[in-house]
């Protein structure tokens, strides 16, 4: 038998997997997920409730899987790309931004249902969440530290900066409809979190951190000496 034949049963079992979990995340958010039942997505998903055992355990595998998918797929991902330290802070921070919105653009209504949920998550699955957010906090902070010390970023609180940047890519799921532009809606928003932070080629400043900071900080007021002079 062929490489290729033997790759059926698993690519059949991960394209059931997919759509009953499309299934499982409608009824959850129509529904909510304590009134949602196996015997529910069983029957959304074309298949009898024995049949569904085969690719879940319960519910709340189902769960578990959204909560993965959504939160360690794309952590790790933005690792991949901050790890490429070849290429300049603003490049990556481009493609990590696109990243993020791609990710949320191609499956809005899971990302709803994973924010709704937040709070009624089981503490294993909270724990998870709570973890694979802070890995995308860690990862933009990083580079736009190292952007604004190389001086392609303006001196900002950068904490502040990458949960503004990262709340501008989640906020996609409530009103984006996917399939609809989504890679010219990931390379927009991109664009425009670069072009907020982005410092302009004649304000590169001297030093490093707080000097470099002090030094911009005296070209605005020389800036606004001469205004006032004038």
């Amino acid at each position: 038998m062929s490489s290729a034949s033997e790759g059926r049963p698993n690519a059949r079992r991960d394209l059931v997997e997919a759509q009953i979990l499309e299934h499982a995340t409608r009824l959850f958010a129509e529904r909510g997920f304590a009134a949602t039942s196996l015997q529910d997505i069983a029957e959304a998903s074309g298949l009898t409730r024995p049949a569904l055992y085969h690719y879940v355990k319960n519910k709340d595998d189902l769960l578990s899987r959204l909560v993965q998918e959504l939160t360690e797929g794309p952590a790790e991902e933005l690792h991949r790309i901050n790890s490429d330290t070849g290429r300049p802070p603003v490049q990556r921070l481009r493609d990590m931004a696109h990243a993020v919105v791609l990710n949320v653009a191609r499956a809005p209504e899971r990302f709803r249902l994973l924010i709704r949920s937040e709070a009624e998550l089981p503490e294993a699955l909270a724990d998870v969440y709570a973890a694979g957010r802070r890995r995308v906090l860690r990862e933009f902070t990083s580079v736009l530290e190292e952007g604004v010390a190389a001086g392609q970023l303006r001196p900002v609180e950068v904490r502040a900066a990458a949960l503004g940047i990262i709340g501008m890519c989640n906020w996609v799921a409530w009103w984006h409809k996917p399939g609809q532009g989504d890679e010219t809606v990931a390379a927009q928003l991109a664009d425009m979190a670069v072009a907020a932070l982005a410092e302009q080629g004649d304000r590169a400043g001297e030093g490093e951190g707080p000097e470099r900071a002090l030094s911009l900080l005296r070209q605005d007021l020389d800036y606004l000496e001469r205004l006032l002079r004038g």
